[in-house]
């Protein structure tokens, strides 16, 4: 299994990062591709136009969240990954510390350039404004 470890400043606070990923909408605007579902612990959410599926296992309001994770690319018999997302406040705004966990064996590469391109990238240009 791969382990990743990124991270990203944004300049919002972090109530607001946190607010857009568990948000449908915000998150949808924020990455440029369709979410939905509910942020709700224990509920199915999914981004990215469903290739992405996720189910929030823990959250502390403002400061983490934690989703059990997989996408489209995961092979049936695989089971899910798990992201943490820390929020930590750092000066005007917010540093996101995502740890992703339990990546399919060789496959950590490609998912830190994704969270790069799909995430980080699209996530700095909507908070510019």
């Amino acid at each position: 299994m791969d382990r990743l470890e990124l991270d990203a400043y944004f300049p919002v606070p972090p109530a607001v990062l946190y607010e857009a990923w568990l948000s449908p909408t915000i998150h949808g605007e924020m990455t440029g591709a369709e979410a939905e579902g509910s942020s709700a612990v224990g509920e199915r959410f999914t981004a990215w136009d469903g290739y992405i599926v996720a189910v929030t296992t823990r959250l502390e309001p403002g400061a983490r969240i934690v989703q059990r994770w997989r996408t489209a690319d995961f092979d049936d018999a695989h089971g899910d990954s798990e992201i943490e997302v820390q929020l930590v406040p750092e000066g005007e705004g917010t540093r996101l510390l995502l740890v992703h966990r339990d990546i399919p064996a060789g496959d950590g590469p490609r998912y830190a350039q994704g969270w790069q391109d799909y995430y980080f990238t699209p996530m700095a240009a909507h908070f510019r404004g």
